[in-house]
């Protein structure tokens, strides 16, 4: 039987890649464990953790495609991080003019939670605990 023991990392490709570093890391708070120019790929990759925690790669590729369209493509829907508390999260975000959706409960759990876009507009998903 296959065992699987977690989630090890999530990949993201950005089209701005400075942008996008900012926002991971000035926005979000994921702390820099590896920066890597690729020459031979013209590509960063920025491998992300929270606290001690490896939880992300940022790549920049030249003229990455678009990624498909929101609310329902193909594919990883969103990211999702969770949080003691959605409001002191969104009153953190608008320091930083991010704007989240209205908050919403889980209708299965009753736990509150929002989204925002990434600078490339993925979904970040912001859970509480």
């Amino acid at each position: 039987m296959l065992t699987l023991n977690r989630v090890h990392h999530i990949a993201v490709i950005c089209s701005n890649y400075a942008v996008s570093k900012r926002f991971y890391t000035d926005v979000l708070g994921l702390h820099i464990v590896r920066e890597v120019y690729r020459k031979e790929r013209d590509s960063y990759k920025l491998d992300l953790a929270i606290g001690s925690h490896y939880v992300l790669e940022l790549f920049s590729f030249p003229d990455p495609p678009a990624r498909p369209s929101r609310p329902e493509a193909c594919g990883l829907r969103h990211l999702a991080f969770a949080v003691s508390s959605v409001e002191d999260t969104v009153t953190a975000l608008q320091h930083h003019n991010v704007t989240a959706e209205p908050i919403r409960i889980d209708a299965f759990t009753g736990k509150k939670f929002t989204f925002i876009g990434d600078p490339d507009g993925l979904p970040v998903e912001f859970y509480e605990e």
